[in-house]
């Protein structure tokens, strides 16, 4: 007895439920704010842990999952990084129970047999002729993969501070002296406080930022 396939309008049914709820969209999106300054309450590693695993589940080209991530939590990890933040930075930094840094690894390929196993793209960025175009589809995949960790964040209920306010050459210089990895931003995580939000800034309009062709 053959079975019937799903019909169209009953496959856009089902993943039209999928759509997550008003409240998922406050904390996401429309009530969540960068936040400039956080209480001390410290971030269980698990939760941590929980970010990337939902971080790498987001797509990113050939599966290449380029991003790194260096949790910063304690007080010689801060001393390191600290001198590396802008001024206008360091209190809401040195104040966050933990500052991520987002990184690209430059030699994310040596992973793609293991991660794209069932086509070799490996050779296509392996070789100094190809170093360039690796190094721009790590930090490209990265930073989605980055804006994948904010989101993931919000969604375990932690509010975030990304940063590009620092000297990103002193940052490799410090945490990845080899060159295999590129820091791209930082961003602050923890419990944030209201109190010291700035007044959210105006949004282009639909039309301003959208088209359709």
């Amino acid at each position: 007895m053959s079975v019937q396939a799903p019909s169209a309008p009953s496959i856009v049914a089902e993943k039209a439920s999928r759509a997550v709820d008003e409240r998922a969209l406050r904390s996401l999106f429309i009530e969540a704010r960068t936040a400039n300054g956080f209480h001390a309450e410290p971030i269980p590693r698990a939760i941590l842990e929980q970010i990337v695993e939902l971080a790498e589940l987001g797509p990113t080209a050939g599966n290449s999952v380029p991003l790194r991530v260096v949790f910063v939590e304690s007080a010689a990890g801060k001393a390191r990084l600290l001198p590396a933040v802008s001024p206008g930075n360091v209190e809401k930094t040195t104040a966050a129970p933990v500052t991520a840094i987002i990184a690209a690894d430059l030699h994310f390929y040596e992973h793609l047999p293991r991660l794209f196993p069932h086509l070799d793209i490996r050779s296509n960025f392996v070789g100094e002729e190809n170093a360039e175009k690796a190094r721009e589809f790590a930090k490209m995949n990265a930073t989605l993969q980055g804006a994948y960790l904010m989101l993931a964040a919000r969604g375990l209920g932690l509010d975030v501070g990304p940063m590009g306010g620092f000297d990103r050459a002193a940052v490799d210089a410090e945490f990845f002296p080899d060159g295999g990895l590129a820091a791209l931003w930082l961003v602050n995580l923890g419990y944030g406080d209201d109190s010291k939000l700035f007044p959210r800034n105006p949004r282009l309009e639909v039309n301003e930022v959208a088209s359709f062709a």
